[in-house]
């Protein structure tokens, strides 16, 4: 399987014209990391579906072809981005709880705990019943059997996950639940005219996204990646975070480069219409909120569709919307370890502990599905009009990579450190200090991507569209529009 073939999987399932997949092209070759599993395929193809997508949308608005380029190094960088970022030449960030990680079980079973945010470790020793430290855990978890645990904590709503086989995945009902979905889902959820992809007034944009507009309520990984992509090809994304949700510093600002930040409490109904009335107004509509969450407090897809025909409402969950974990919490980590890809990892290896993949692979493709579903159905908007619903999960790409195939030997590649990937890094002034960051991996030549603006801190703008990146610059406190001006 090659990153070319594998894009053209992608890009049949979204029935696109194949004349396209000659604009390509694909440097390098798996193993570009230290895994079993084809992560550098997985990188150039979904990262190559959304490049020639936003191409897709700059030729539809000028008649311009352009050629791109992904090469496998480039891609896999990205995909690893929060681990080689950097503020002000300081030390990797850390991006995990000391709880976090693995723990063996009574029966000899493995079980992985994710406890990034506070309330999510206080929920998983309040019901081990053990003190608030690794040691404590570690002799909690040992008194029970896995399957028990695995339980308890789910129905805790607590996030976790007992490390299962390939095969004992695929005996699971959620399992089964995925394998009836495709990779991805674009769904006509109601009428609407053609419109053109952006909101602005010149057809002849300089970018593919210029005009758009894009309500990004995402957090971590997945979501955010999808909203950066937009964001890289031109579209104006405004992040909607809730005051009173857990964060992580570091992927805010990654994954917060080229958008704007608002806060709105949807609890409150003065809040929750303002989101309305900025929905109105919205091309793209992302969440990445438990299914039903978002629909609970009238934020449902056809919800949208009623008050903005033809928006795109992009929807990204763990474990996908049917089956009996739809509502289990996730994580990248977690869906690995579930599905059989930790525990796949480690006998390659031949360890004791679970292996997880060298990168959030799914995390980061899953973004990349998300963007370039979503251009997908700006595309057929401005042809055939319409609102649409594109729908993605950890799980579902988790499941495509495993159907990849396998490498043998692949867990010997040489790991790829900070130094190693220097050159493919930018680097940009912000109210955080100075970012290195992974640069885009796409090259493009007509329509390069970029980043207007570099990351704000949550809630610095308000929860308003503006109508030019000069007007957003107007809009921010002194201290930011000096950091956005020089980078």
């Amino acid at each position: 399987m090659t990153p070319h073939l594998a894009l053209e999987h992608l890009w049949s399932l979204a029935a696109c014209a194949p004349d396209a997949l000659g604009d390509i092209h694909f440097e390098g070759r798996d193993p570009g990391l230290p895994s079993v599993y084809r992560v550098g395929t997985l990188a150039c193809a979904t990262i190559g579906a959304a490049a020639l997508a936003a191409a897709e949308c700059h030729a539809l608005r000028t008649g311009r072809r352009q050629r791109i380029d992904v090469s496998m190094r480039r891609a896999l960088a990205v995909f690893r981005s929060e681990r080689y970022l950097r503020i002000d030449d300081g030390p990797a960030p850390e991006l995990r709880d000391p709880l976090m990680g693995f723990y063996e079980t009574r029966d000899g079973r493995w079980i992985q705990l994710h406890t990034n945010f506070p309330h999510h470790r206080l929920g998983v020793v309040k019901v081990l019943g053990c003190a608030n430290d690794r040691d404590a855990v570690a002799a909690a978890i040992r008194g029970w059997e896995g399957a028990e645990l695995d339980r308890a904590l789910a129905d805790a709503g607590l996030c976790a996950a007992l490390i299962r086989s390939p095969r004992e995945w695929q005996e699971n009902e959620q399992a089964a639940a995925v394998a009836a979905l495709p990779h991805f889902e674009i769904e006509r959820i109601g009428p609407a005219a053609p419109m053109p992809i952006g909101n602005d007034a010149n057809p002849a944009a300089d970018r593919p996204l210029a005009g758009a507009r894009v309500l990004d309520l995402s957090r971590i990984i997945a979501g955010p990646v999808a909203g950066r992509t937009l964001a890289q090809h031109g579209a104006q994304v405004l992040l909607i975070n809730g005051p009173h949700l857990p964060n992580i510093a570091p992927l805010v600002i990654d994954n917060g480069r080229g958008k704007r930040s608002a806060l709105l409490d949807l609890r409150e109904p003065t809040d929750a219409d303002r989101l309305r009335e900025l929905a109105a107004g919205a091309d793209v509509f992302l969440q990445a909120y438990r299914p039903g969450a978002l629909a609970a407090r009238g934020f449902a897809p056809e919800d949208l569709a009623r008050i903005r025909p033809g928006i795109v409402y992009v929807s990204v969950s763990a474990y996908g919307h049917q089956g009996p974990w739809a509502q289990r919490r996730g994580f990248d980590s977690l869906v690995q370890s579930a599905s059989g890809i930790a525990w796949t990892e480690r006998e390659a290896v031949g360890g004791t502990a679970p292996k997880h993949l060298p990168c959030q692979a799914l995390d980061h493709a899953t973004g990349y599905l998300a963007a370039f579903g979503a251009m997908v159905a700006l595309l057929r908007r401005a042809r055939e009009g319409g609102s649409w619903h594109v729908r993605v999960s950890l799980a579902q790409t988790g499941r495509w990579l495993q159907s990849l195939g396998l490498l043998e030997g692949g867990w010997r590649a040489p790991d790829v450190g900070l130094d190693d990937v220097r050159d493919l890094m930018q680097t940009m002034a912000s109210p955080f200090g100075t970012v290195l960051a992974a640069a885009p991996a796409e090259s493009m030549s007509l329509t390069p991507a970029r980043f207007a603006s570099p990351p704000h801190p949550i809630g610095a703008d308000e929860p308003r569209w503006v109508e030019s990146y000069r007007d957003a610059l107007r809009a921010l406190p002194n201290y930011l529009r000096n950091s956005a001006t020089k980078s």
